[in-house]
């Protein structure tokens, strides 16, 4: 059984059929779970049924395509309703992020799509969603005659969901991957169920992300990675303390928003720059078609949906749903739209709402105003920009856009670990390395890359991606035609080798290979404690030892924060105090998580730093040493 075969199941129905075993089958459950996993299963209609064995069969009942009660899950087994088989189930299966707005609709009740997208085709979906009704009142969501000059702070209730989902985390990190099975899990999905009724969405979305990452390693997902999981457990625990100290806007911010916001934009003027194919880990598959307005705004409109690659391909060629345009998804990338009562996501979507009216338009070439301002910011400017942008601990609400535009020359092909990128210079002489956004071959990314770089010397216009690295890098996304005629949308356009420039061009020399004062940083001493520490949990650090060594060479090398980090994360690790009796007490978990918390936020911010600063013009002298925090925040971490 495929854990994608089963319908997604409510946090909360998870959290209380794992709460329901006895402390004997909760032992038990971890191996019900791959027990179960190995058993056949199929569907008919809304029902997914698992043969247990020969005799018995387990049903999930999921109405509008998410199990919403736990009355839904049906076990024939002589121990059923309190036999173990349901809540393997429902740990075996997909966690539903279900929004606040649909907890108190009957089962089965699915909002219509256009308006899931776009709650401005409902007036009264524009409003903030009514508390769940087994939710209690929230004493700092009630106006008081002092509101306008009191900054707005946390509610008990908040603290307390907040409390919740920092214990569950930090349950994580002392347990690590292997340790952090289904009853773990459940504490985490109670705690993302709690804060989601106490309007932390941010945080709740978080420990769902915990969970689905967790549940990937144990199950040995090729595409899980342990950076992925710190990232989502980082933002968890981070969150979660923000909760008790920040006030106002801060707060606003670390609450997140339940849904994305659509907010009317009036009349907008489009024009198109390029088309991407986008294809999921989870099997979805479409396009985004990429925009511009008349002030340089980027948007995005999207097709994604189950499909995988195959469906990426076809939906290229479809319609875009927006007002009563026949352009397809291709030939919106090189035309322009005009759009009355256009709505618009904090990212830039645009909403597909009733009262959304959109005709066709005379589009522009990259050279031509007002694409062409793209173009003109300095390249270490708008890598600034995009780092901002896909900061891993960013305000899921500040927008901004991880695009690159840069006119660059072609040097050739760099072989690297990971496969074969082209190195380009851009503006003010900085190399820069292009990948390929998807290495599918189905898709044209691989070939178009090859293809360019038997071509040095060639002058292109190009649209990528920023990868955050410790020299310049992007991801290939579109490029105009070597030609000079047109553009590429990379991953569905096929280059051939017709396209390309007579091959006797001058070469320009390449410049020197990507290396500054980041490059051999010895940041991942401590990058990789961190990591360390989640899949083997608090005490595979403890056994560590001395660490002096890792500390001095960081310190070496002018960063006596990290080494301070280090130190103190792994000596919490280690600390094992005693009672009168000589028996141990238990670890001090609180402590040890903050002191990763804080190692963790650090690298982050200093590894982007370093990428910033490897952005910076050539000949403007060496990259600006990077400005990286300089104070040990030891357990105050904000």
């Amino acid at each position: 059984m495929n854990a994608a075969q089963l319908p997604p199941v409510a946090p909360e129905v998870t959290a209380m059929l794992v709460e329901e075993l006895s402390p004997r089958l909760r032992k038990r459950l971890d191996a019900a779970v791959t027990k179960l996993g190995a058993r056949p299963t199929h569907r008919d209609g809304d029902t997914v049924t698992i043969e247990v064995d020969d005799e018995t069969e387990l049903r999930l009942h999921a109405p509008g395509g998410v199990v919403a009660t736990a009355d839904a899950i049906t076990c024939g087994c002589l121990l059923a309703p309190a036999c173990a088989h349901r809540a393997a189930a429902a740990c075996a299966a997909p966690a539903a992020d279900l929004a606040p707005e649909l907890a108190d609709q009957p089962p089965g009740a699915v909002p219509d799509p256009a308006s899931a997208t776009d709650p401005a085709s409902d007036p009264a979906s524009t409003s903030d969603p009514a508390p769940a009704p087994d939710s209690t009142p929230d004493p700092a969501s009630t106006p008081t005659p002092d509101a306008a000059s009191t900054p707005e702070v946390a509610s008990p209730a908040q603290r307390a969901a907040a409390a919740a989902l920092w214990s569950a985390g930090t349950a994580v990190l002392e347990a690590g991957v292997d340790g952090a099975g289904a009853v773990t899990q459940s504490a985490l999905l109670r705690a993302a169920h709690t804060a989601r009724l106490r309007h932390l969405p941010r945080a709740a979305s978080a420990a769902l992300s915990v969970v689905t990452l967790l549940r990937a390693a144990r199950a040995g997902d090729p595409s899980y990675r342990t950076a992925d999981l710190v990232t989502a457990l980082t933002e968890l625990l981070g969150t979660a303390h923000r909760v008790g100290t920040a006030s106002g806007a801060e707060l606003a911010a670390v609450r997140g928003r339940a849904r994305r916001p659509y907010s009317p934009d009036g009349s907008l003027r489009l024009y198109g720059l390029f088309t991407e194919p986008v294809v999921t880990d989870s099997g979805h598959g479409g396009v985004r078609t990429w925009v511009a307005g008349s002030d340089g705004r980027l948007f995005t409109v999207g097709d994604v949906a189950p499909g995988g690659v195959g469906r990426a391909l076809g939906v290229a060629d479809r319609a875009v749903r927006l007002g009563d345009s026949a352009l397809t998804h291709r030939e919106l990338g090189r035309a322009g739209l005009a759009v009355s009562g256009a709505t618009v996501s904090p990212d830039g979507r645009l909403g597909a709402g009733k009262g959304v009216k959109a005709v066709t338009a005379q589009g522009a070439a990259w050279t031509e105003l007002p694409l062409a301002a793209l173009w003109q910011t300095p390249p270490s400017e708008q890598a600034a920009r995009a780092l901002r942008s896909i900061s891993r601990y960013a305000d899921p609400d500040g927008g901004g856009s991880d695009l690159l535009f840069l006119d660059v020359e072609l040097i050739g092909a760099v072989r690297e670990a990971g496969g074969t990128c082209l190195l380009a210079r851009c503006e003010g002489g900085v190399p820069v390395r292009l990948t390929v956004a998807d290495d599918d071959p189905a898709l044209a990314h691989r070939d178009n890359l090859m293809l360019l770089a038997a071509a040095p010397g060639t002058r292109l216009r190009i649209v990528g991606r920023l990868v955050p690295s410790l020299h310049p890098r992007l991801t290939l996304l579109a490029c105009s035609h070597p030609t000079g005629e047109g553009t590429i949308d990379l991953g569905l356009d096929r280059l051939s080798r017709a396209d390309l420039p007579d091959p006797g061009a001058p070469v320009h020399p390449a410049p020197p290979q990507p290396g500054g004062s980041g490059e051999h940083s010895p940041l991942y001493l401590l990058e990789r404690r961190v990591e360390q520490a989640v899949p083997a949990g608090r005490a595979a650090l403890g056994m560590l030892g001395d660490v002096t060594a890792e500390t001095r060479r960081i310190r070496r090398a002018g960063l006596p924060t990290a080494a301070g980090l280090l130190r103190a994360m792994c000596a919490s690790a280690a600390q094992r105090d005693r009672d009168l009796f000589g028996r141990l007490l238990p670890a001090d978990t609180d402590g040890f998580a903050t002191y990763w918390l804080a190692a963790a936020r650090y690298t982050a911010a200093v590894a982007e730093s370093l990428c910033a600063a490897a952005w910076q013009a050539t000949q403007e002298g060496p990259a600006a040493a990077p400005s990286v925090p300089d104070q040990v925040p030891g357990r105050a971490v904000a």
